[in-house]
């Protein structure tokens, strides 16, 4: 490790995870409690967060009333809150922890696929998402991508426990890695559901409004001949299921992907992921700037949003 980690700019941030890591001595059901009220905390500090998310929602949800929406965006920043201690039980958690708290839907699909074929998890942005890593790594190594931290020290930190507990982690600019795990055969988990402005991106719709969007997946199914296994994980606090825990779930295998339309594909993959978020609304990664503009470097897609709408947002 770094010796500049131990600068006192740091310390606060040491802070923090010391005390995310001694909440994996917690039972499960207390750490949620917290992570309920951390997330009711943000609801209330991160206003701009706030109406980000409330604006998406607003987008995906045209049919919610605006007391929907508001009772919506809250239990959206109470699962933002839990999944922070989830975080610390994927990465310190024990194997029988994790174990406990595990069901899987649909593995035999990504089994049955892995013998033939090359196989990319289409992942999503659902705040359970570290749990999921932990899941299935229990199962068969995982490789997946992931965007770099700011906080060096928690970038490293974050990458040092991926690769220990869930096989191994690459970062999002190292594509020929990526290319290179896919070959070697192991399953590698793939998310391009959030904000990508940079070269090769398109527009394309989500929720129905045009945002930019990274068409990698269908661009490395052609590269590597891989097949595409839709997978999200969710946890499981609905009112008609009784489990506790976490939902890892696989869909079948896509036919006739990729084509040699990017654009069709692209859609294809965000109606699938849509499907999903249907599934588990709250659970979604709703206070990212997903439709954030790129054409004008100034432009605030968000700030528009609000001055042509009479949203329930402003």
């Amino acid at each position: 490790m770094p010796l500049t980690f131990f600068h006192p700019r740091y310390w606060l941030t040491w802070l923090g995870i010391a005390l995310l890591r001694l909440t994996v001595f917690l039972p499960w059901q207390v750490q949620m409690t917290l992570g309920k009220w951390l997330g009711i905390l943000l609801y209330k500090a991160l206003p701009s967060r706030r109406k980000i998310s409330c604006i998406n929602l607003e987008i995906a949800f045209p049919n919610l009333s605006k007391t929907e929406i508001h009772a919506l965006n809250q239990e959206h920043f109470i699962s933002l809150g839990q999944g922070l201690f989830e975080a610390g039980l994927g990465w310190w958690g024990s194997d029988q922890q994790v174990k406990n708290l595990a069901h899987v839907e649909g593995l035999e699909l990504l089994e049955n696929t892995l013998k033939d074929h090359r196989v990319i998890m289409l992942g999503a942005h659902f705040v359970s998402i570290e749990m999921g890593g932990r899941i299935l790594a229990q199962h068969m190594p995982l490789h997946g991508v992931y965007r770099p931290h700011q906080n060096k020290l928690i970038d490293y930190l974050v990458d040092h426990q991926r690769n220990k507990q869930y096989g191994k982690v690459i970062p999002k600019n190292n594509i020929r890695e990526m290319i290179k795990s896919i070959k070697n055969g192991f399953p590698a988990w793939y998310a391009t559901d959030q904000n990508f402005r940079k070269k090769g991106s398109i527009i394309v719709p989500f929720f129905g409004v045009d945002a930019p969007t990274n068409p990698g997946t269908s661009r490395l199914a052609k590269m590597t001949g891989a097949k595409i296994v839709p997978c999200i994980t969710v946890r499981l606090n609905q009112k008609d299921d009784d489990r506790k825990g976490y939902l890892v779930r696989f869909l079948a295998p896509l036919e006739n992907f990729p084509s040699d339309d990017i654009y069709a594909d692209t859609l294809r993959l965000n109606k699938i992921i849509e499907e999903q978020i249907h599934d588990f609304p709250n659970q979604y990664l709703w206070s990212h700037k997903r439709y954030k503009t790129y054409e004008e470097e100034n432009s605030d897609f968000y700030k528009a949003y609000l001055n042509s709408k009479d949203s329930c947002c402003s």
